[in-house]
């Protein structure tokens, strides 16, 4: 194998790919990157089993041919070499040799035969949808699940892809609270409806890797339990969570009778300071509403660090009287990821769970995206 290739082009392939690489695998050929030249270019591949990615870069081949380097390596050379010079990368003998400028590395290779097969998507596609509109939804669903290391109960770890009537609906949950985000979607088959159960900290990698680029069109596959998602010259593989995601819609309140319409940032910014104050193990902060009253007090208080409290206005009155408290951290979340410059906090009673969504001028990023959280119980 001899290419030719630019620098931006290798680093912007090494880094799209780097998303699968395994850091703690008793095989060391998961931590390979592997570089197929063909007569159309180089393409870059890598897998830690759970996820795959692959990535085209324009290069001059001079040979065929494909070799597996170190990632970790390649990743950091990549980076440090001379940003005035095009790079030729050779592979003779079980090494690759690495040429820019006037820096000459050789680099060690795994065997090429004991690299995994990488998944290949099917023919037909499942849909289509903007680039922007998939990195929003991943960014306002994603975060509401738990990681691994929290639960043993995969389904929490999950995002769930539900497909049906041109649209797809991602939603997450760790049991307290709900990320729901429905997006439009274009060319899913009219009679479809489907849902795939995806991890979200792998979610969150597809996000980084279609954020450093791409095409302006993500397209969506489904094949074998797996997951793929083109874009341009990147495809991002991911195996699907064999589970059953929560009947989520259940827990969405359809009889709120309060609706507190309030500022997002002067909210945020609240919540934030009065976040400080609350006690360690819950977090609480409590929401106290006074029918006809035109603010909302927000307070904490925890024996180790004192007490707080602040008003926050309300675009209108208040329909009645209410006390109720959440998890800071929870709503902070929520309300950093949107952009409407106005929310709707919908109550019911003490012990139910809280509606939030944007309001008023909605922001473009924010359609279709609702959050529920779940209370504190008030002692």
């Amino acid at each position: 194998m001899e290419i030719v290739c630019a620098r931006e082009d290798l680093i912007f392939g090494v880094r799209t790919v780097g998303y699968a690489l395994a850091t703690r695998s008793s095989m060391p050929i998961l931590g390979g990157i592997r570089l197929q030249a063909r007569s159309s270019g180089l393409e870059l591949g890598s897998t830690d089993l759970e996820r795959s990615v692959r990535c085209q870069i324009p290069a001059k081949v001079t040979t065929e041919g494909a070799v597996v380097c170190p990632g970790h390596v390649l990743t950091q050379l990549s980076t440090r070499l001379p940003g005035d010079a095009e790079i030729t990368l050779t592979e003779s003998e079980g090494k690759i040799r690495v040429r820019c400028g006037e820096a000459d590395f050789e680099l060690l290779s795994f065997p090429v035969d004991e690299f995994p097969t990488l998944p290949t998507p099917p023919d037909n596609a499942l849909c289509r949808i903007p680039r922007e509109k998939m990195m929003q939804a991943i960014t306002q669903a994603a975060f509401a699940a738990l990681k691994a290391s929290e639960t043993t109960r995969l389904a929490l770890t999950g995002v769930d892809l539900l497909f049906s009537a041109g649209s797809m609906k991602l939603a997450a949950t760790n049991g307290y609270r709900l990320a729901v985000k429905r997006v439009p979607v274009s060319q899913l088959p009219e009679d479809f409806e489907g849902s795939f159960l995806v991890d979200a900290q792998i979610l969150n990698d597809l996000q980084r890797s279609l954020g450093s680029g791409g095409a302006e069109e993500v397209v969506l596959y489904e094949d074998q339990g797996q997951l793929h998602v083109e874009s341009g010259p990147i495809l991002f593989s991911s195996r699907l969570i064999q589970e059953q995601f929560p009947d989520f819609e259940r827990v969405v309140p359809k009889d709120s009778q309060l609706g507190l319409f309030l500022s997002r940032e002067a909210l945020l910014e609240t919540l934030r300071r009065i976040e400080i104050t609350a006690a360690e193990e819950s977090g609480a902060v409590t929401l106290k509403v006074t029918e006809k009253e035109t603010a909302v007090e927000l307070s904490s208080a925890s024996k180790e660090k004192g007490a707080g409290k602040e008003r926050v206005r309300l675009a209108k009155p208040a329909e009645k009287s209410l006390e109720i408290a959440f998890k800071a951290e929870y709503l902070i979340d929520a309300l950093r990821r949107m952009g409407s410059d106005e929310v709707a906090l919908w109550l019911s009673e003490s012990d139910r769970a809280g509606l939030l969504e944007p309001s008023g001028d909605i922001a473009p990023e924010d359609e279709g995206f609702i959050y529920v959280c779940m209370p504190v119980r008030l002692i």
